[in-house]
């Protein structure tokens, strides 16, 4: 075993960073991100050294243990983003399409709130019919009742939702078009 010497920060500095910076950049392929993951498991060594063993061999495992870490999640934060630009083209960023999605949120949010307001009957045919997109005669089937019924359940929603919708929203989605 090294003597104490070895444990200072500095000299524990000294002796492991170039190994522990080799041993990140295989990670990463990334120089300057490999000393950064480096220098972060030295300061959680700092923060955490009192509650370690003083031994210069569970130091270094404690390092190397965090820095395969600090690798695994950046690896695995990686392949989120590459699975979320997978998903999404960055138009879907720009101002206007962002824009959209947020009165199309709210917009949503009211019909919810207003169909909570709804008899149940008609709530579940406006639900079928306008969120889900199944036809009269789908609803008619799964619900087991008549077309007719449909009509006139979702008519019944529709004159609800016009009714109560909130006209400070819906004047925010008019100036969004009109734009």
């Amino acid at each position: 075993m090294e003597d104490h010497y070895s444990l200072l920060p500095e000299a524990l500095f000294k002796k492991y960073y170039p190994r522990l910076c080799h041993f990140a950049w295989q990670f990463v392929h990334d120089k300057v991100l490999a000393e950064d993951i480096v220098q972060d498991a030295f300061m959680a060594y700092l923060k955490n050294c009192d509650a370690l063993v003083e031994d210069d061999v569970a130091i270094k495992n404690f390092l190397y243990s965090a820095v395969r870490n600090a690798c695994f999640n950046l690896s695995r934060h990686e392949k989120v983003v590459q699975r979320f630009l997978g998903y999404y083209r960055p138009e879907d960023f720009e101002e206007s399409h962002v824009m959209a999605k947020i009165i199309r949120s709210e917009v949503m949010d009211e019909i919810h709130r207003i169909m909570q307001a709804m008899p149940e009957s008609c709530r579940q045919v406006f639900r079928l019919g306008y969120l889900e997109g199944l036809s009269n005669l789908k609803i008619a089937e799964k619900l087991n009742i008549s077309i007719n019924t449909v009509k006139t359940q979702k008519q019944r929603g529709m004159k609800l939702i016009k009714s109560k919708f909130n006209p400070e929203l819906l004047g925010l989605l008019l100036l969004f078009f009109d734009s």
